[in-house]
């Protein structure tokens, strides 16, 4: 399974006066699913309003870049 969670870390110079912070961002399901397979799940109406969207594998829940991994447990 992909991770939907990536970083970047971006070149620190030893001459920067700021040194520049890294970045998360998440990447869309759909990038990993190439084209649709025939039959695919399919939540029941109600449920793709809830999550955004008609297919279970498409759906990814938001997760804080901000949050530790010790308050995760």
């Amino acid at each position: 399974m992909p991770t939907f969670r990536k970083s970047y870390q971006p070149y620190v110079s030893p001459f920067d006066p700021c040194p520049p912070l890294g970045a998360t961002y998440e990447t869309p399901a759909h990038l990993y699913l190439g084209f649709q397979p025939a039959g695919l799940e399919q939540f029941s109406p109600l449920d793709a309003l809830r999550h955004g969207t008609l297919w279970p594998a498409l759906f990814t829940p938001y997760t804080s870049p901000y949050r530790s991994y010790k308050e995760t447990k």
